[in-house]
């Protein structure tokens, strides 16, 4: 069996993979607001937490893109016959570009925006002991220069409870 650290990484990305979520959710947003956003398509989104600078070396990660991975891991023991009972941060990092600094930002709203959807319909029982009681947190960084001119980041981080033997 996998590491508990990379099943739930897994599935939190299947919610965006299955049926391409991701590309379907922007499709949806933008079309009902009649503006033209790139859409983040299932290929882009990764298992990696490979820091910006090194993934832009990388030919097949392309922008916009996603990358899932668990940023945090605490045991707390909340059940006592359990050798792991707890919480899982995972990180869900948005990740696009444009060549106007306007573009990227205003996509970025569109991209946070299906990204919660999408985590809003993922809430539940995620099986193997895994559960996603549906909160997260949104972090908007700052844009700046990079990827084809201007870059800008946002980390969608959602807590996962845990239970195993």
């Amino acid at each position: 069996m996998a590491p508990i650290t990379l099943q739930a990484a897994q599935k939190v990305a299947a919610l965006f993979t299955n049926n391409s979520a991701i590309e379907s959710e922007v499709n949806s947003i933008a079309t009902g607001s009649s503006y033209i956003v790139p859409v983040i398509p299932a290929s882009q989104v990764y298992l990696t937490s490979t820091s910006i600078n090194m993934a832009d070396v990388q030919q097949q990660l392309a922008y916009p893109r996603i990358s899932v991975f668990c940023s945090r891991l605490v045991n707390q023991h909340r059940e006592k016959f359990r050798s792991l009972s707890g919480t899982l941060a995972i990180t869900v990092e948005i990740a696009a570009t444009a060549d106007l600094i306007d573009l990227v930002e205003y996509w970025m709203h569109y991209y946070v925006e299906a990204a919660s959807n999408i985590l809003r319909r993922g809430a539940g029982d995620m099986g193997d002991g895994v559960f996603f009681p549906g909160t997260y947190q949104v972090d908007v960084q700052l844009a700046q220069i990079g990827g084809s001119g201007f870059l800008q980041l946002a980390q969608v981080t959602c807590e996962l409870g845990v239970s195993r033997n």
